[in-house]
């Protein structure tokens, strides 16, 4: 087989006996319709001419050797650098993040240990809602927290919290303990309070204390207001208590970007640790939505599932017969630290938080750009944030929240950034909201939660609900728990909200996991 014209034998370079990941090998293309060069690149023991982006089947050594030897030889090869040290900076400068405490309380129960045993096990915490003042609503399911929060609280404190409050103040506890950390706070465990952080995403907050408290104005008077209702009303309400529980100085923030708000705080604390503001942070979402006039504002949009007799497969993401989403409430929360911070003191570490991204759609107040031009586009940041490429993705914890028109914008999003359907290998993609209903601003917390699980465990949880996946959405959703891929570090949550806020948080395999 001769040559390219413009390539000759003096260019030939010996391949190595052994070849390492991040090796890149430029052969001579003699094909018809594709003459010149092409370049490949190792990346989790096989070749691929391109990282960004999925395609047919990548190469083994024996094949890339056998291919060289068909084209005359390699004309180019470039060793991978060694591998770094423990301790590394990101290639984009800044400090490593890594995850290191879990906390959640969601319609599955008290605990992340209860979210993930009902994810595994395919429960659903969808229940009928009997309070009288539901009683005339189209729609009357929602993902109802099956503990009181005020119950878990010292009374003087829950009563100065909103329910969304209650619910983050919990979780953050149990992130803290997980971590490592002495309970009573940063003094107990002998960490500077300047240097911890509190991120934390609502979309409602303390609204539904004002509605009551106008209720109560309109029946009893002026009177009859209580004197806290201003300041549980706010969504930085739940920041604020978690700071105040725990004697955290060092920032209390607020997002509040709609569906998107829990894994935007995620990011932006991992942002706030990267670059060196604090070394250690609490960060996710917290919501507690389901009360009669927000649930009677999204039926009028049309946008939730009415399968009232059916609460426990209301919630039915990429299904054929989705109709809708359904209500959630609950919390979930990561402790970030440094790399170097948790290696000190010998913690536990899940995972690395490793990158994350935002865009926005710029397309409608309420519906998904149909086109998933915005969400491909912050896959691709966080993708390019967390120094990955699409071939690293070995895992999707996907938004789909069970409407027609979002999960096939998700779907197209994700085949124009990993590959197409028929890409080699596929992505396994799940969904948690067929277990819990959709948790609002709390929903990229809690689903980080179990993002972060599904990598220390190495075990993907089913997606309940989709009984006929929707033949528009050809993803590789999985129905059934199955291992992690071999392939691949980087799994990605995805969070899209009202308005068009994308945010995706990419979190990766770590070596001390």
């Amino acid at each position: 087989m001769s040559l390219p014209a413009d390539v000759s034998t003096d260019s030939i370079t010996p391949l190595p006996t052994a070849f390492r990941d991040g090796d890149r090998i430029t052969l001579p293309s003699s094909h018809a319709e594709r003459p010149g060069v092409r370049t490949y690149t190792r990346r989790w023991g096989r070749w691929h001419e391109s990282l960004d982006r999925r395609g047919g089947r990548p190469l083994s050594d024996a094949e890339l050797r056998g291919r060289a030897g068909a084209e005359g030889g390699a004309i180019g090869y470039e060793p991978a650098p060694r591998a770094a040290a423990r301790v590394r900076e990101r290639s984009g400068g800044g400090r490593k993040v890594v995850v290191t405490g879990l906390g959640a309380i969601t319609p599955l129960g008290l605990g992340a240990a209860e979210l993930w045993a009902g994810l595994l096990d395919g429960r659903c915490g969808v229940r009928p809602l009997d309070r009288p003042d539901f009683a005339d609503q189209p729609v009357r399911i929602a993902g109802t927290v099956p503990v009181d929060p005020a119950g878990l609280l010292p009374p003087a404190k829950a009563r100065r919290m909103n329910r969304a409050a209650q619910f983050a103040v919990i979780a953050a506890r149990e992130a803290w303990r997980d971590a490592g950390f002495a309970e009573g706070g940063t003094a107990e465990s002998g960490l500077d309070p300047d240097r911890v952080g509190v991120s934390m995403g609502t979309i409602i907050g303390g609204a539904p204390v004002l509605v009551e408290g106008d209720r109560r104005l309109r029946d009893r008077g002026v009177r009859a207001v209580p004197p806290l209702t201003a300041p549980m009303t706010v969504p930085s309400q739940a920041a604020s208590q978690i700071s105040l529980d725990l004697t955290i100085t060092g920032e209390a923030r607020t997002v509040v970007s709609a569906c998107a708000s829990g894994t935007e705080a995620i990011g932006q604390a991992v942002d706030r640790i990267r670059y060196g503001k604090v070394d250690v942070m609490l960060a996710g979402g917290t919501e507690a939505v389901i009360t009669p006039a927000v649930m009677a504002s999204f039926c009028a949009m049309r946008a939730m599932s009415t399968r009232n007799d059916e609460p426990g497969a209301a919630s039915r993401p990429f299904d054929r017969d989705r109709d809708g989403f359904v209500h959630g409430e609950g919390a979930g929360l990561l402790v970030l630290e440094s790399e170097e911070h948790a290696l000190a003191r010998g913690a536990r570490i899940y995972c690395e938080a490793a990158g994350w991204g935002l865009s926005a759609d710029a397309h409608h107040i309420a519906a998904p750009d149909p086109s998933g031009r915005g969400v491909a586009l912050a896959l691709r940041r966080a993708l390019a944030d967390a120094d990955g490429h699409a071939v690293d993705v070995l895992h999707v914890n996907a938004h789909a929240t069970a409407t027609v028109e979002g999960d096939l914008a998700e779907s197209t999003a994700l085949r124009e950034v990993l590959g197409d359907p028929g890409a080699y290998p596929a992505v396994p993609v799940t969904a948690v909201k067929g277990n819990i209903g959709h948790l609002q601003g709390a929903a990229g917390g809690v689903e980080a939660v179990a993002t972060a699980l599904t990598l220390h465990h190495g075990l993907i949880p089913p997606t309940i609900g989709c009984e006929e996946q929707d033949a528009a959405i050809p993803l590789d959703v999985v129905r059934r728990a199955r291992p992690l891929p071999a392939d691949g570090d980087l799994a990605l949550s995805n969070s899209f909200g009202f308005g068009g806020h994308n945010a995706v948080l990419a979190l990766r395999r770590h070596p001390a996991a």
